[in-house]
């Protein structure tokens, strides 16, 4: 009777590690995630190609995982009150956050105290896209090319402005304004669609923006593209010059889209999400999709999102100091 007591007992205490292993971080749960909708925060409005970025994504990962992916913009603030959405939201992966070069890297540099730590405070999931910035103008400008653009801007110092939808972006037009040697002043906005917006109206003289923001305007005659920061012609717009053939030579500067989730989260959800969200960066879907944007897909998983990331800090820094750009 004894041994028969000690034989039920180890079997209902085997029972209940087998229970128990199921729930633990990695066991049936993990195996079992996504299974409610997930929500990507993106730090710019409609329009940006971080939004296009997360869209294409939040369609890919609802085919893959069968549950609905709700995209939320919260633009403004520098990015910070989108990253504070995703740092109050529950850890549980559920709540990702689609950030940018300006908000992941940009940020380190240009302020002196910010409300987050873009390395700390998260864990890398994977990169998603890199686009080369244009330098666009609106369509009644009276310069024609960037040599008339330079020679216009030197010649009336301070008077001319440039808009800037995000850190990283006002850092390429200080960036400019160094190379080019111009005196051209900051007009802020909340993203690069409203930037866009201010441009084509000529509310601002000139902007960088990614190639996804500009295409569609340039193409209706609402601005007017004068040299792409690649070493290369974009393939969708193969009419615009680079800066090196536009006169500049040397100048390049690129936006970059990844995604990531609070470092709470735990290890086996954001396992998951990395294997899914670089699953989708590697379809040859995501290839054609980028390419007609004028950007490349991005397949690197969580350690190397995590040195691309730094080394973007590192460069940032370095551009800050060199245009002698004031820390805000």
């Amino acid at each position: 009777m004894q041994q028969r007591r000690t034989t039920l007992a180890a079997l209902a205490g085997a029972a209940l590690l087998a229970l128990g292993a199921g729930l633990a971080p990695g066991g049936a749960q993990a195996q079992d995630f996504p299974s409610r909708p997930v929500r990507f925060i993106v730090p710019f409005g409609p329009g940006s190609g971080t939004d296009t970025s997360a869209r294409y994504f939040a369609r890919k990962l609802q085919e893959l995982t069968g549950q609905a992916v709700v995209v939320e913009n919260r633009p403004g603030g520098n990015g910070f009150l989108a990253v504070n959405q995703v740092l109050q939201a529950p850890a549980d992966g559920y709540t990702v956050f689609i950030g940018s070069n300006s908000t992941l890297a940009v940020n380190a540099a240009l302020f002196k105290a910010l409300p987050y730590d873009p390395v700390a405070d998260f864990t890398p999931l994977t990169m998603m896209m890199r686009s080369p910035a244009m330098l666009a103008v609106a369509p009644g400008a009276p310069y024609q090319d960037l040599k008339g653009l330079q020679a216009y801007a030197r010649a009336h110092p301070g008077q001319v402005n440039f808009g800037a939808g995000s850190a990283g972006y006002q850092l390429m037009g200080e960036l400019l304004n160094d190379a080019a040697q111009m005196q051209t002043v900051y007009v802020p906005f909340k993203g690069a669609g409203d930037t866009m917006t201010a441009l084509a109206s000529g509310t601002v003289d000139y902007a960088f923006a990614e190639v996804t923001a500009v295409q569609e305007l340039a193409r209706g005659g609402r601005v007017r593209v004068l040299a792409v920061a690649s070493d290369r012609r974009v393939g969708s717009s193969p009419e615009v010059p680079t800066f090196a053939e536009a006169g500049l030579p040397g100048f390049e500067a690129y936006t970059w889209v990844g995604a990531m989730v609070s470092r709470k989260t735990p290890a086996a959800e954001a396992a998951r999400l990395a294997e899914l969200f670089t699953t989708i960066s590697k379809m040859d879907e995501t290839r054609a999709f980028y390419e007609r944007l004028g950007a490349t897909p991005m397949t690197g998983g969580p350690q190397q999102m995590r040195e691309f990331q730094q080394q973007e800090i590192a460069l940032w820094k370095r551009i800050v100091r060199q245009a002698k750009v004031p820390l805000q």
